[in-house]
C-alpha cells in the first residue's frame, strides 16, 4: 500500500509532523511519500493520503485548500486523514478557540469522506520575523511555545498504519 503524506507548512513545524507521521507508517511497512502539498500535481499512484497543514489567524494554508480543491474527486475516492496544527498556549483554557480546526476545511473533509481530522498544537518561531511574529513570541509563556505532543503524533499515525492494514502496524 502507498501512502502519500502532503503538507503545507510556513516555518518547519507542520513539515516536521508531517514527517514523523510518514516515519511511523512507513515503520508500520507501508510504503510513504512525504512532500509539500504545492509540488504534487497527481495523486493517482497512491491508495491513502494523509493532509496536514499549518494554522495561521485561524485558516489553513492556501497550498494545502488549493489541494483539497484540485484532487477532491480523487480525494473522496480514498481513505483520507486530516490534521492541523499551529496553536500554542494553553489548550486546557475552556473552549480555547485557538484549538478548533477552521470550521470550513472540516465542512470539506468531512464531505470528502475524511476518516479522521485532528488538530495538533504548533511551535511558535525561535527566530521570529516581523513584528506579528515578534508579539506572538513575546505574548507566549516558555512552557507553551511549543505545544507539538510527538507521542500523540505518532499514535495517531499508528492508528491510520492499522486501518490500512499495515503488515507491522502497532495493535
Amino acid at each position: 500500500m502507498r501512502v502519500l503524506v502532503a503538507y503545507a507548512s510556513k516555518r518547519g513545524s507542520t513539515a516536521e509532523i508531517a514527517a514523523a507521521v510518514a516515519k511511523t507508517l512507513s515503520k508500520a511497512g507501508l510504503e510513504v511519500d512525504c512532500l509539500e502539498s504545492d509540488n504534487i500535481s497527481d495523486i493517482s499512484p497512491y491508495d491513502a493520503v494523509v493532509l496536514g497543514s499549518a494554522v495561521y489567524m485561524k485558516r489553513w494554508r492556501g497550498d494545502a485548500k488549493h489541494f483539497l480543491r484540485k484532487h477532491s474527486k480523487q480525494l473522496a475516492e480514498l481513505p483520507l486523514w486530516v490534521f492541523s496544527s499551529g496553536p500554542v498556549g494553553d489548550p486546557n483554557q475552556e473552549e480555547n478557540p485557538d484549538w478548533l480546526e477552521p470550521p470550513k476545511i472540516v465542512k470539506k473533509v468531512e464531505e470528502l469522506g475524511a476518516r479522521d481530522h485532528v488538530v495538533f498544537g504548533g511551535r511558535l518561531p525561535a527566530d521570529p520575523h516581523g513584528p506579528m511574529e515578534k508579539a506572538m513570541v513575546t505574548g507566549v509563556p516558555m512552557e507553551f511555545r511549543d505545544r507539538r505532543d510527538w507521542d500523540e503524533i505518532r499514535a495517531w499515525a499508528a492508528g491510520i498504519a492499522s486501518e490500512l492494514g499495515a503488515p507491522d502496524a502497532v495493535r
